[in-house]
């Protein structure tokens, strides 16, 4: 019988469930599947190993984009693999037994605000943009034509608006239980 070398597997993590999305991965690799990339709509790659219990850490810093090769190699002298970036966040890993202690990429709740407050800037305030200053004058316009295709349209706006606000309502409530803890 031949046992399969890599899988997929399609999860959706919000942006504020960054700590779910290490469990889950931290979760494969126990069950003997390590992490080979994450991709558009959350298709996640996995490659057969030995189980371990290896630890998964999620970063989003807008300033790696200066100088990427240190930001890495900041990581790799403290014993974290670099896998890759993937919407502004960089996966890295470590096995538990090259740990010290309960090590965190966040030790303190400072550097997690912080890295949260990025996540705000650089995700967040770009789709309020789009949502402020395309769907919403979008929507008003098709309303005010007098073409059938237009009012079609309208409401397909009427549409992704209330998605936008769902998704900024739940968003905003699960990063303000986050600043809560």
């Amino acid at each position: 019988m031949k046992q399969k070398h890599t899988k997929i597997e399609v999860r959706f993590f919000s942006i504020p469930q960054w700590q779910k999305e290490q469990d889950y991965l931290q979760k494969q690799h126990q069950n003997g599947w390590k992490l080979l990339s994450v991709h558009f709509l959350g298709i996640y790659v996995f490659q057969r190993c030995e189980p371990e219990d290896v630890v998964y850490q999620l970063d989003y810093s807008l300033e790696k984009n200066n100088n990427p090769a240190i930001y890495i190699q900041m990581f790799a002298d403290c014993g974290w693999e670099y896998i890759q970036d993937f919407w502004g966040y960089s996966y890295f890993r470590k096995p538990v037994s090259e740990m010290n202690g309960e090590e965190e990429i966040f030790c303190d709740n400072t550097s997690r605000s912080h890295m949260i407050k990025q996540v705000i800037k650089g995700r967040i305030l770009p789709l309020c943009c789009l949502f402020f200053f395309v769907l919403l004058p979008q929507c008003i316009l098709q309303f005010l034509g007098h073409d059938p295709f237009q009012r079609i349209l309208a409401w397909f706006y009427v549409g992704l608006i209330i998605l936008y606000l769902f998704f900024f309502s739940w968003s905003g409530y699960r990063f303000w239980r986050f600043l809560r803890k």
